[in-house]
């Protein structure tokens, strides 16, 4: 176990950001989760090909304060692996979810990422550890403006927050090195892909809110088209839509 956690602990002292909670109490449990989400990448890693995550998205999840992204009620939960409520009939997702979905990405230093439901903010904040820009749209406008004043207060200044309608993502901010999307589509949103750079990849759950849902990678090469890669069954809340007309 210290073979895992020794390089997470030390690249944790030269993280991307360096937000206003360095010094935290809640490092040990960070750590205990750190520890967790390694054991099960190793038992889901035939599924998703991907044993072992990368150092650096370790760390980010080390560094990460999950305790501030989840309601006081459910604060002494917070390091535990598995999705907790935020409100508004939304949730953060479980911690080895996260991890996975970000690794999927491959992010890189100087990437430029789109996050679609933000939520609480909490892979908003793992991904700008590790990238140069993070856009993320939230559609439930309390929990977008929430995450937003969360993401200032803790220092984060390369994430840009949006309220509106993810599934046409942010066009004058594409094209974009990946995209992320936190909730389930009933089918892979296109305005996503042609805003996704040849060479990127997506990362998406799809599926009805009643029937099982995939997680997929899709990468789109450069002649334009996509192919795409199928990982574990997961449940998430489905992607909102809005009813306004574009």
């Amino acid at each position: 176990m210290l073979a895992i956690l020794l390089p997470v602990l030390l690249a944790l002292m030269t993280t991307h950001t360096e937000p206003a909670f360095a010094q935290d109490p809640n490092a040990a449990r960070r750590a205990g989760m750190v520890a967790e989400i390694a054991a099960m990448a190793r038992e889901t890693g035939n599924a998703t090909g991907r044993a072992k995550f990368s150092e650096a998205v370790m760390a980010a999840m080390g560094k990460v304060p999950r305790q501030r992204f989840v309601p006081a009620l459910a604060q002494p939960f917070a390091y535990e692996n598995r999705p907790l409520p935020i409100g508004d009939g939304q949730t953060i997702s479980q911690p080895y979810i996260v991890a996975l979905m970000t690794d999927l990405l491959d992010p890189q230093p100087g990437h430029v990422v789109l996050e679609v439901g933000t939520g609480s903010g909490y892979q908003a904040a793992v991904l700008a550890e590790l990238v140069s820009k993070v856009y993320t749209i939230e559609i439930v406008e309390p929990l977008g403006r929430r995450a937003a004043q969360l993401l200032r207060g803790l220092g984060y200044r390369n994430i840009a927050t949006r309220i509106g309608d993810g599934y046409h993502g942010w066009p004058e901010a594409a094209p974009f090195d990946s995209i992320i999307v936190t909730a389930a589509a009933a089918e892979v949103p296109k305005p996503l892909v042609d805003q996704l750079k040849p060479g990127g990849r997506m990362v998406i759950p799809v599926g009805g809110q009643f029937d099982v849902q995939e997680l997929l990678v899709i990468e789109k090469h450069a002649d334009g088209k996509t192919t795409t890669q199928r990982t574990l069954p997961v449940r998430f809340v489905p992607l909102i839509r809005s009813r306004v007309p574009r």
